[in-house]
Formats: C-alpha cells, structure tokens, sequence
C-alpha cells in the first residue's frame, strides 16, 4: 500500500473492501462501497486494481482467461448486442489485438447491436452491422462474433499493419483454417476494406509472435524479397533450437524485430550471442529492425531488406 501517498484510513479501506471481491465490479459499485473516481484511477495507476475495460475493475490476482474477461464484458454489454473487432480479439484470448497506445489508456468495448438499438453509456463503442447466424458465437451468455468473421472484420477495418497483426493472432489461435478464411472472404465483395482484405487473406500466418512481426513480414514482401518463414529454427550449441523471427531457411536469410516490450537492456546479450551464433556457425545473414525502421513516415525496413537480399543472392 505504500504506493499510495499518504493514503486516509477510509482510503484503505474501501479498497481492502474491494479487493476481497471475486468477481468483477462497475465503477457504480465501487463508489456505492465509498470509493472517489479520484481514488479508482489513483489505485489502477499504482496496480492495486485491475481495469481492463472502461467503467469495469477486478482485483489484479484475479487470474485472467476466458471466465473472467465474460464477466467483465457481462457488466456493460446488453444480452442482445454482439461483442465484435478487437474487444472479439481479446475475448478470445488473441493477444496481438491491440492498437498502438491501448496498453496506456483503458479502450471502450467494441459491440455491435440490433437496428435502431446504440448504445450511449460512454463505456461502449457501438452501431450496426450485418451479421450471419453463423458469424455469432454465445460464450456463457456473451454474444460474440467467431474468430473467422472478427479476422474478416479487423483485416477489413483497420490500418494494413495492425491488420495483418490482428489476422495472425486470430489464425493462431487455430479456429479456423487458411481455406475457410479465403472462403469467408468471398462474402465480402461490396464491404469497406474488402480490397485489403483479399491482398492480407494469403499473408496470414499463424506462427507470427508480436504485432512488430507481422508487421515486418509486410515489410519483407513489399521490399521483393521471397516470402519467409516464421519463427525459424536454427540450432543451438547445446543441441536445442534458437528460433528467428522469420526468414529463407534454404537460403540463410532472416531477420527479427526488436520490440521494446520483448528486447529490453535485460536479454540484449543473449539476443546479441544468439544471432551471433547463427551467423558464425550456420553462415545466417541476419538482420535486425527497431520499431523506427518499421513504422512511420520514415521506416525503412523495405529498403534494408531490398538492398541485403540483392547482396546476399549474388
């Protein structure tokens, strides 16, 4: 608790009060128990409570998984009302399905409701669309809608990057197949972003790790080189596997992306010996992409890529 500063005893305990709940609860609820919205964000920033959606709190043992994120989504989406896009994602447990910035700030829950119903609590954001009977899935009492028809929707929806990241995340979860995702796509001939989607449908790729990966895949293919291989294995010294984020195994031409939240200070060593070791005993070319090589105005990841692969062949 020393987190908090100069905390009053009613302070504490409110909160003592709220972390001894097992389930989920509203902000309503935690100002009928006593607590200030001043005190909820006070806690949330020190880590005393779990805030994963907008208006909702648990206490931050609560293990995370499937029960309780449909409880948390229990408490603001009415029965009727489909839960769809990245809040579909994070359902179902894709965890590549945020936008950039969303891990600083509590996004609003993506749904979607029957015509003529929207909803204006300021926790949700909603409106209409066409949905099939077999597009929807009731998990527990939450409709939602199926990891094939929430990829066809993000693939649709969103910018090319995030996109292909969210396409992945979802084929990864082994829901649906590579055909029945080229078949579902059929479907959307006159839809927003069907064009996008139809070029990103044959780029998913499962075995994709981090939004930064499938990002730089797209940055590999624009640039000319051959389509790679994920998570590539290479062996190790003491007989185990290293694996590189994507590359050419017949050829020995990889390449990784180092994302602050995966290659901080704390592994740049060993990632520094592991690609070493690849390139010395296995004759790798190995590239390595920061997140200012691939994203913006300025990424230059396409041209890095062009220009290594044109020296590498020769």
């Amino acid at each position: 608790m020393s987190v908090i500063q100069d905390p009053s005893g009613e302070e504490l305990t409110v909160l003592e009060r709220l972390l001894e709940r097992s389930v989920p609860f509203t902000a309503r609820e935690a100002v009928a128990e006593g607590a200030s919205y001043g005190w909820l964000r006070r806690w949330c920033r020190a880590g005393l409570l779990g805030h994963p959606i907008r208006g909702v709190y648990h206490a931050p043992d609560l293990p995370d998984g499937l029960s309780l994120r449909l409880a948390v989504l229990r408490l603001v989406v009415p029965p009727d009302c489909v839960v769809t896009d990245r809040t579909a994602g994070w359902l179902w447990g894709a965890n590549m399905i945020l936008a950039p910035g969303d891990h600083l700030v509590t996004p609003a829950v993506q749904v979607f409701c029957p015509p003529g119903y929207r909803l204006r609590n300021g926790l949700v954001d909603s409106g209409e669309r066409r949905l099939a009977a077999e597009d929807v899935a009731v998990l527990d009492g939450v409709r939602v809608t199926t990891p094939l028809r929430t990829a066809c929707d993000l693939g649709r929806l969103l910018h090319v990057d995030q996109a292909l990241a969210a396409m992945d995340s979802l084929a990864g979860l082994r829901r649906f197949t590579q055909d029945e995702l080229e078949l579902a796509v059929l479907r959307f001939g006159r839809y927003r972003g069907v064009v996008q989607l139809r070029a990103l449908v044959p780029l998913v790729d499962p075995m994709a790790k981090s939004p930064g990966e499938s990002a730089l895949r797209l940055r590999w293919i624009e640039g000319g080189v051959p389509r790679p291989q994920c998570q590539v294995p290479v062996r190790a010294p003491d007989g185990g596997w290293f694996y590189l984020d994507m590359g050419l195994p017949d050829r020995l031409f990889g390449a990784e992306y180092d994302g602050e939240e995966f290659h901080d200070e704390s592994v740049e060593e060993h990632d520094t010996d592991r690609r070493e070791w690849c390139r010395r005993e296995h004759g790798w070319t190995v590239l390595v992409f920061r997140k200012n090589n691939v994203y913006g105005r300025n990424q230059d990841a396409d041209r890095i890529l062009r220009r290594a692969w044109s020296e590498h062949s020769k």
